[in-house]
């Protein structure tokens, strides 16, 4: 069983930056995909970034900016998502994930654990 949390939310500014942290424990996860989510107030969630634990490749849709890097450290069990120049549009619950099988995807259905998320705020 995989336990994750994520931190690094809060209320900014639009302009600024923030980094999101997922801190990963109960399991080895070698071969794993880690993702990052987010769900806005009345939408369903929405995929942001993955990648693969040995970081070899990531993977991020077309909906999402440039703005955003997902990084992992394996020393620390440890995925990131860093943001920049943030928009008010980017405010919602953002949650990582672990899919076990070794293979990018955007669904959340195959993503087998899930962190509780943390809050994003951006204000104009």
């Amino acid at each position: 069983q995989a336990q994750l949390v994520e931190s690094g939310g809060g209320l900014v500014q639009a302009g600024m930056s923030l980094r999101l942290s997922c801190a990963a424990s109960g399991r080895t996860f070698g071969s794993a995909v880690i993702a990052w989510f987010r769900q806005a107030p009345g939408k369903e969630r929405e995929f942001v970034a993955a990648i693969t634990w040995t970081g070899l490749r990531s993977y991020y849709p077309d909906s999402v900016p440039g703005r955003f890097t997902i990084s992992r450290d394996n020393a620390k069990s440890t995925v990131y998502l860093q943001m920049n120049s943030l928009k008010p549009e980017d405010s919602a619950v953002y949650y990582c994930a672990i899919r076990e099988t070794p293979i990018l995807s955007d669904s959340v259905a195959l993503y087998d654990y899930w962190g509780q998320g943390t809050l994003l705020t951006v204000s104009p």
